[in-house]
Protein backbone atom coordinates (compact mmCIF):
# COMPACT_ATOMS: atom_id res chain seq x y z
CA UNK A 1 0.00 0.00 0.00
CA UNK A 2 1.42 3.36 -1.05
CA UNK A 3 1.78 6.38 1.24
CA UNK A 4 -1.07 8.04 -0.63
CA UNK A 5 -3.31 5.03 -0.02
CA UNK A 6 -2.77 5.11 3.72
CA UNK A 7 -3.11 8.87 4.12
CA UNK A 8 -6.83 8.37 4.55
CA UNK A 9 -8.28 4.99 5.29
CA UNK A 10 -12.04 4.63 5.42
CA UNK A 11 -13.16 3.18 8.71
CA UNK A 12 -15.19 0.04 8.19
CA UNK A 13 -18.76 0.10 9.38
CA UNK A 14 -19.49 -2.54 11.98
CA UNK A 15 -22.05 -4.18 9.70
CA UNK A 16 -19.29 -4.88 7.17
CA UNK A 17 -17.57 -7.05 9.74
CA UNK A 18 -20.58 -9.35 10.16
CA UNK A 19 -21.63 -12.40 8.20
CA UNK A 20 -24.17 -11.91 5.41
CA UNK A 21 -27.16 -13.13 7.38
CA UNK A 22 -26.36 -11.00 10.44
CA UNK A 23 -25.59 -7.98 8.25
CA UNK A 24 -29.02 -8.20 6.61
CA UNK A 25 -30.70 -8.42 10.01
CA UNK A 26 -28.79 -5.38 11.31
CA UNK A 27 -29.70 -3.30 8.24
CA UNK A 28 -33.35 -4.35 8.37
CA UNK A 29 -33.63 -3.61 12.09
CA UNK A 30 -32.06 -0.18 11.65
CA UNK A 31 -34.49 0.64 8.84
CA UNK A 32 -37.46 -0.42 10.96
CA UNK A 33 -36.28 1.68 13.91
CA UNK A 34 -35.88 4.74 11.69
CA UNK A 35 -39.31 4.17 10.11
CA UNK A 36 -41.01 3.84 13.50
CA UNK A 37 -39.21 6.92 14.82
CA UNK A 38 -40.25 9.00 11.82
CA UNK A 39 -43.88 7.90 12.22
CA UNK A 40 -43.86 8.93 15.88
CA UNK A 41 -42.12 12.20 15.06
CA UNK A 42 -44.91 13.09 12.64
CA UNK A 43 -47.51 12.28 15.30
CA UNK A 44 -45.62 14.47 17.78
CA UNK A 45 -45.63 17.37 15.38
CA UNK A 46 -49.32 16.99 14.60
CA UNK A 47 -50.20 16.98 18.29
CA UNK A 48 -48.05 20.02 19.07
CA UNK A 49 -49.51 21.94 16.15
CA UNK A 50 -53.04 21.06 17.26
CA UNK A 51 -52.35 23.04 20.42
CA UNK A 52 -50.49 25.82 18.51
CA UNK A 53 -47.26 25.04 20.34
CA UNK A 54 -44.08 26.26 18.69
CA UNK A 55 -41.37 23.60 19.07
CA UNK A 56 -37.60 23.67 18.69
CA UNK A 57 -35.03 20.88 19.02
CA UNK A 58 -31.60 22.11 20.16
CA UNK A 59 -28.60 19.89 19.49
CA UNK A 60 -24.87 20.31 20.01
CA UNK A 61 -21.83 18.79 21.66
CA UNK A 62 -21.20 18.74 25.40
CA UNK A 63 -20.07 22.20 26.50
CA UNK A 64 -21.21 24.06 23.38
CA UNK A 65 -23.50 26.24 25.50
CA UNK A 66 -26.93 24.76 24.77
CA UNK A 67 -28.21 25.13 28.33
CA UNK A 68 -26.83 28.64 28.73
CA UNK A 69 -28.48 29.80 25.50
CA UNK A 70 -31.80 28.24 26.52
CA UNK A 71 -31.53 29.99 29.89
CA UNK A 72 -31.05 33.35 28.18
CA UNK A 73 -33.92 32.78 25.74
CA UNK A 74 -36.31 31.52 28.43
CA UNK A 75 -35.52 34.51 30.62
CA UNK A 76 -36.63 36.80 27.81
CA UNK A 77 -39.45 34.71 26.34
CA UNK A 78 -41.16 33.68 29.60
CA UNK A 79 -42.77 37.11 29.65
CA UNK A 80 -44.56 36.21 26.41
CA UNK A 81 -44.91 32.42 26.34
CA UNK A 82 -45.77 29.57 28.69
CA UNK A 83 -42.68 27.47 28.18
CA UNK A 84 -41.97 23.77 28.56
CA UNK A 85 -38.35 22.61 28.31
CA UNK A 86 -37.42 18.95 27.91
CA UNK A 87 -33.79 18.25 28.79
CA UNK A 88 -32.03 15.10 27.61
CA UNK A 89 -28.93 13.86 29.41
CA UNK A 90 -27.30 10.60 30.36
CA UNK A 91 -27.95 11.24 34.05
CA UNK A 92 -28.79 14.02 36.58
CA UNK A 93 -31.21 16.94 36.13
CA UNK A 94 -28.58 19.64 36.43
CA UNK A 95 -29.61 21.36 33.18
CA UNK A 96 -33.32 21.16 33.95
CA UNK A 97 -32.76 22.76 37.35
CA UNK A 98 -30.71 25.57 35.81
CA UNK A 99 -33.43 26.38 33.27
CA UNK A 100 -36.36 26.02 35.65
CA UNK A 101 -35.35 29.02 37.75
CA UNK A 102 -36.01 31.22 34.70
CA UNK A 103 -39.77 30.60 34.87
CA UNK A 104 -40.17 27.56 32.62
CA UNK A 105 -41.52 24.13 33.45
CA UNK A 106 -38.83 21.52 32.87
CA UNK A 107 -38.77 17.77 32.41
CA UNK A 108 -35.55 15.77 32.57
CA UNK A 109 -35.13 12.65 30.45
CA UNK A 110 -32.19 10.50 31.56
CA UNK A 111 -31.26 8.23 28.69
CA UNK A 112 -28.70 6.06 30.46
CA UNK A 113 -26.46 4.71 27.70
CA UNK A 114 -28.44 6.24 24.82
CA UNK A 115 -26.62 9.11 23.15
CA UNK A 116 -29.66 10.96 21.80
CA UNK A 117 -33.32 11.56 22.41
CA UNK A 118 -35.75 9.91 20.04
CA UNK A 119 -39.36 10.52 19.04
CA UNK A 120 -40.64 7.96 21.54
CA UNK A 121 -39.16 9.91 24.46
CA UNK A 122 -41.01 13.03 23.33
CA UNK A 123 -44.20 11.12 22.51
CA UNK A 124 -44.39 9.81 26.07
CA UNK A 125 -44.27 13.34 27.47
CA UNK A 126 -46.80 14.68 24.97
CA UNK A 127 -49.17 11.86 25.89
CA UNK A 128 -48.91 12.61 29.60
CA UNK A 129 -48.86 16.42 29.75
CA UNK A 130 -51.75 18.84 29.43
CA UNK A 131 -50.58 20.69 26.34
CA UNK A 132 -53.16 23.44 26.82
CA UNK A 133 -50.80 24.88 29.43
CA UNK A 134 -47.96 25.65 26.99
CA UNK A 135 -47.21 27.85 23.98
CA UNK A 136 -43.54 27.03 23.39
CA UNK A 137 -41.46 23.86 23.66
CA UNK A 138 -37.67 23.70 23.73
CA UNK A 139 -35.99 20.29 23.62
CA UNK A 140 -32.37 20.21 24.70
CA UNK A 141 -30.98 17.04 23.17
CA UNK A 142 -28.21 14.94 24.69
CA UNK A 143 -24.79 16.54 24.15
CA UNK A 144 -23.61 14.92 20.92
CA UNK A 145 -22.93 15.95 17.32
CA UNK A 146 -23.47 12.50 15.80
CA UNK A 147 -26.32 10.45 17.29
CA UNK A 148 -29.13 13.05 17.10
CA UNK A 149 -28.90 12.95 13.29
CA UNK A 150 -30.49 9.48 13.43
CA UNK A 151 -33.67 10.67 15.15
CA UNK A 152 -36.04 13.48 14.31
CA UNK A 153 -38.32 14.40 17.20
CA UNK A 154 -41.25 16.10 15.51
CA UNK A 155 -40.35 19.71 16.24
CA UNK A 156 -40.94 22.65 13.91
CA UNK A 157 -37.25 23.56 13.81
CA UNK A 158 -33.85 22.21 14.76
CA UNK A 159 -30.93 24.35 15.93
CA UNK A 160 -27.37 23.04 15.95
CA UNK A 161 -25.07 24.82 18.38
CA UNK A 162 -21.28 24.66 18.25
CA UNK A 163 -18.70 26.84 19.97
CA UNK A 164 -15.39 28.44 19.15
CA UNK A 165 -13.77 26.24 21.81
CA UNK A 166 -14.45 23.16 19.67
CA UNK A 167 -12.16 24.44 16.92
CA UNK A 168 -12.86 25.89 13.50
CA UNK A 169 -13.12 22.44 11.84
CA UNK A 170 -16.01 21.18 13.99
CA UNK A 171 -18.72 21.98 11.42
CA UNK A 172 -16.75 20.54 8.52
CA UNK A 173 -16.24 17.32 10.51
CA UNK A 174 -19.92 16.97 11.49
CA UNK A 175 -21.95 17.94 8.43
CA UNK A 176 -25.06 15.79 8.93
CA UNK A 177 -26.73 17.81 11.69
CA UNK A 178 -26.17 21.03 9.76
CA UNK A 179 -27.87 19.52 6.73
CA UNK A 180 -30.86 18.73 8.95
CA UNK A 181 -31.04 22.09 10.77
CA UNK A 182 -32.69 25.39 9.97
CA UNK A 183 -30.37 27.43 12.22
CA UNK A 184 -26.69 27.12 13.12
CA UNK A 185 -25.39 28.91 16.21
CA UNK A 186 -21.69 29.55 16.70
CA UNK A 187 -21.39 30.28 20.41
CA UNK A 188 -18.64 31.62 22.70
CA UNK A 189 -17.48 34.23 20.21
CA UNK A 190 -16.17 36.18 23.20
CA UNK A 191 -13.35 33.58 23.28
CA UNK A 192 -12.62 33.45 19.55
CA UNK A 193 -9.77 35.98 19.51
CA UNK A 194 -8.04 34.45 22.52
CA UNK A 195 -8.32 30.96 21.01
CA UNK A 196 -7.41 32.06 17.50
CA UNK A 197 -10.53 30.39 16.08
CA UNK A 198 -11.48 31.37 12.53
CA UNK A 199 -15.18 32.11 13.03
CA UNK A 200 -15.71 33.08 9.40
CA UNK A 201 -14.55 29.61 8.32
CA UNK A 202 -17.18 28.11 10.61
CA UNK A 203 -19.87 30.35 9.11
CA UNK A 204 -18.76 29.49 5.57
CA UNK A 205 -18.65 25.76 6.32
CA UNK A 206 -22.23 25.78 7.61
CA UNK A 207 -23.44 27.65 4.51
CA UNK A 208 -21.51 25.36 2.18
CA UNK A 209 -23.06 22.29 3.82
CA UNK A 210 -26.57 23.77 3.83
CA UNK A 211 -27.09 26.90 1.70
CA UNK A 212 -30.52 27.43 3.29
CA UNK A 213 -29.32 27.43 6.89
CA UNK A 214 -29.34 30.66 8.88
CA UNK A 215 -26.10 31.20 10.79
CA UNK A 216 -25.71 33.39 13.84
CA UNK A 217 -22.79 34.00 16.20
CA UNK A 218 -23.55 34.38 19.90
CA UNK A 219 -22.07 34.68 23.35
CA UNK A 220 -24.30 33.12 25.98
CA UNK A 221 -22.00 34.58 28.63
CA UNK A 222 -22.51 38.19 27.58
CA UNK A 223 -25.92 37.73 25.97
CA UNK A 224 -24.67 38.97 22.60
CA UNK A 225 -27.10 38.24 19.75
CA UNK A 226 -29.48 36.18 21.90
CA UNK A 227 -32.35 38.51 21.01
CA UNK A 228 -31.32 38.26 17.35
CA UNK A 229 -31.50 34.47 17.65
CA UNK A 230 -35.01 34.81 19.04
CA UNK A 231 -35.94 36.93 16.00
CA UNK A 232 -34.50 34.33 13.62
CA UNK A 233 -36.62 31.68 15.34
CA UNK A 234 -39.65 33.93 14.82
CA UNK A 235 -40.43 33.95 18.51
Amino acid sequence: MSEKDIERIKELESINLATDDIRDLVVQTKMEVEKDNERLAQLNNQELRKFDIKSIDIVGAIGAGKTAIIEKMVEILSKKYRILVICGDITTRVDADRIQVHNAETIQINTGRECALNAYHIHQIIENKDLKNFDLLFIENVGNLICPSDFTLGTDKRITIVSTTEGEWVIEKHPMLFKMSQVAVINKIDLAERLGTDVQKMVDDAKNINPDIQVITTSAKTGKNIEKLIEILEL
